[in-house]
């Protein structure tokens, strides 16, 4: 069993002042022995993030942070077989009404195909993706 990381969750801890070590620290006293990684997608928000930092210290702080998350956790990939089932959940979902954003969609089909739970503080979008177990950090 494993986690897979909402950039949700980095962000606020980064925002809070925290490093990448201490964030992973925190979130592993939270979940115990359980394998942490992201989807590239969250890499991405991270990275966009970093981007739009207001002065160029932030921006170097948060790029440190996301240099830091890449050399503590493994970063996977969207595969063809999670854009197809995120392509069928989305579909299943707005033919009922629901809209999950396609990066949260993203992340929760990564965490769905490797077997693992999805870790996030945006329970809305995440608690629509039937299937997935959704852990609140």
């Amino acid at each position: 069993m494993g986690l897979i990381l909402d950039s949700s969750v980095l962000v606020a801890s980064e925002r809070q002042g925290k490093n990448a070590r201490q964030t992973l620290l925190a979130i592993a006293g939270e979940i115990g022995e359980m394998e942490i990684g992201i989807s590239v997608i969250t890499l991405i928000e991270l990275a966009h993030g970093a981007a739009r930092a207001d002065h160029l210290e932030r921006r170097t702080k948060r790029e440190k942070f996301i240099q830091e998350i890449v050399t503590a956790l493994p970063v996977y990939p969207v595969t063809v077989p999670i854009a197809l089932r995120a392509g069928l959940l989305d579909g299943e979902n707005q033919a009922r009404g629901t809209r999950v954003p396609l990066p949260d969609l993203l992340i929760a089909v990564t965490a769905l195909e490797l077997g693992y739970s999805g870790g996030t503080s945006n329970l809305q979008h995440f608690k629509q993706v039937a299937g997935l177990s959704v852990i609140q950090i």
